[in-house]
């Protein structure tokens, strides 16, 4: 190591097989970037100007779709520069920026998302001390949790050590952004216990998320069948359904490419389920969170309706 060179940047190897079809692949990205970043965006608009939507279910989704914003913009953009510009550097410093921030946001999504979970399932299944419990200083605190202890505090401790390893030698890196997996293959150090430690964490931290936001959707679905209403029963299941289904693809999506050692698996197949997290999930969230939610609507439509008469 005395003698070796440090790296001052590294190489995205990016998606070379679209190569020919660079130009749709970068539109169909960008397209699927900018719905994101409108609609959630919108969600965070409408939920601070309309006092109705001032509720902890509508505050945690602004929480949320914060952290998919910087979730993605800290990916996206680089990537569809380095397409334009034909030019697939990244500095080091913007490489652990880059990865930091979205292991961070990544921690917030995990924990923002159970939060929801148990704020519905009080809502449904506990309506008569919802309000007592869930009030504007506890779903503070919830958030702030999610924040500080899921987010900074465990992701930014493990991620001091990556910036930490010496990088030498080879500097291209087999994705479409900095990646943990395909960037401590370029360390030179031995990296095993840091992967050791991540992988123990991964595990802790997605499964235990996951099952407590499966248990409150077990007892919503469990209240919902109880309903005597038709309606309101088809109303409920689909609502729960939806949100249900952004959960599991999440998770899916995550514990697939992150619980196992990070230096394994299939490049090729983590850069397309990554695409899938970063492009097309952000892009579908917002309508499936407010698209059949009428109290979202009619507060959309008078926050517009104000917004054009003035």
């Amino acid at each position: 190591m005395d003698n070796a060179t440090l790296l001052r940047e590294f190489i995205l190897v990016g998606f070379p097989q679209f190569r020919e079809l660079t130009m749709v692949f970068y539109s169909i990205v960008l397209l699927m970037y900018l719905l994101s970043l409108l609609g959630h965006s919108l969600i965070i608009f409408v939920v601070i100007i309309e006092p109705k939507l001032h509720t902890p279910m509508y505050f945690f989704l602004l929480n949320f779709s914060i952290a998919e914003i910087c979730s993605t913009s800290a990916e996206v953009p680089k990537m569809l520069m380095n397409i334009i510009l034909g030019k697939n550097t990244i500095c080091f410093r913007c490489c652990m920026a880059q990865v930091t921030t979205i292991f961070i946001m990544g921690g917030v999504e995990f924990l923002m998302l159970t939060i929801m979970s148990f704020d519905r399932y009080m809502a449904i299944c506990k309506p008569l001390i919802y309000k007592m419990v869930m009030t504007n200083q506890f779903s503070l605190h919830l958030a702030l949790v999610a924040w500080t202890s899921g987010g900074f505090i465990i992701v930014f401790s493990q991620a001091v050590v990556v910036w930490m390893y010496p990088y030498c030698g080879d500097n291209v890196i087999d994705h479409f952004f900095c990646d943990i997996g395909p960037l401590l293959k370029l360390a030179c150090a031995d990296t095993s216990v840091m992967e050791l430690i991540g992988l123990i964490y991964g595990a802790t931290f997605m499964w235990g998320s996951f099952s407590l936001s499966l248990i409150s959707y077990m007892y919503i679905v469990a209240a919902i069948i109880r309903i005597s209403s038709a309606t309101g029963r088809s109303k409920a299941f689909f609502t729960c359904a939806s949100h249900l289904t952004v959960v599991s693809i999440f998770y899916s999506t995550g514990m697939f490419m992150y619980l196992r050692p990070s230096t394994h698996g299939d490049t090729r197949l983590n850069k397309v389920i990554s695409l899938v997290r970063t492009s097309l999930l952000p892009m579908l969230n917002p309508f499936i969170y407010t698209i059949r939610n009428s109290e979202f609507k009619t507060a959309l439509g008078k926050t517009t309706r104000r917004k054009l008469a003035v």
